[in-house]
């Protein structure tokens, strides 16, 4: 069992007041909803928190609860048949996880940084979604978005050189910082350079030589282990294998 934590409320169960105040609730899928409507999604919502490196749930794990993440940064993971891990995305400020999976969940999801989320049952959100058709209708706009960013990741794994990949691994995630209101430039990125490597299919040293070769031609800064300025993005595009960004 996870040690997650959830606010509990007993049955009637009333509406925390929590929507009205959120910073990313127009990201989120709840933004389909109007401030009258709030008071129904809010009645079955709890809140998680995580700890860094913590695990909200694990493949395999039966699907209960769906989440939207409201701070910090979640990894999503598969585990390979010889026991390596292969990281498939990370989940920024307003994502939603859990609301697409079947019967059980299809990947790991654990914290990178402390992160804290919105947490709904499974079968109060989909009856929540009957009865509000324009909620559903985000869940798949939003659905439509991840399949985006699936396809984004498929590019960069596509990428023969680790400069390319690593140049497409920048700025697709500065293009993802903007679209989720973080900046964008400079970038932060509060993963790991393992959790880098384990993304784009590359080793630790070669992921760390590359973030090297990138700041020695000129094309990023990096003032911060965990922040890269990206200094010429036509450049850094073209090394990516002239993509537009």
């Amino acid at each position: 069992m996870h040690s997650l934590v959830y606010s509990q409320k007993m049955f009637p169960r009333q509406a925390c007041n929590a929507c009205g105040g959120c910073e990313t609730r127009h990201m989120a899928l709840c933004a389909a909803l109007g401030l009258d409507e709030l008071p129904e999604l809010e009645r079955i919502m709890g809140s998680t928190k995580l700890d860094a490196n913590q695990a909200l749930f694990e493949e395999g794990d039966s699907r209960r609860r769906a989440y939207t993440l409201t701070s910090g940064m979640i990894r999503l993971s598969l585990a390979l048949p010889d026991g390596r891990r292969q990281i498939t995305g990370f989940l920024m400020p307003g994502d939603y996880l859990g609301l697409a999976d079947e019967d059980t969940y299809l990947q790991t999801a654990e914290a990178v940084v402390p992160s804290v989320l919105c947490s709904f049952s499974v079968n109060e959100m989909d009856a929540l979604m009957e009865r509000y058709g324009h909620l559903k209708d985000r869940l798949y706009e939003m659905t439509r978005q991840a399949l985006r960013q699936a396809r984004e990741s498929q590019m960069i794994l596509g990428r023969l050189a680790p400069s390319e990949k690593v140049a497409s691994f920048l700025l697709v995630m500065s293009a993802r910082a903007a679209e989720h209101g973080l900046t964008d430039n400079p970038l932060h990125l509060p993963m790991t350079r393992t959790d880098i490597a384990d993304y784009l299919g590359l080793t630790i040293e070669t992921v760390s030589r590359t973030f090297t070769k990138l700041k020695t031609q000129g094309l990023i800064r990096l003032p911060e282990p965990h922040l890269v300025e990206i200094v010429d993005k036509r450049l850094l595009a073209a090394v990516a294998g002239n993509i537009a960004y």
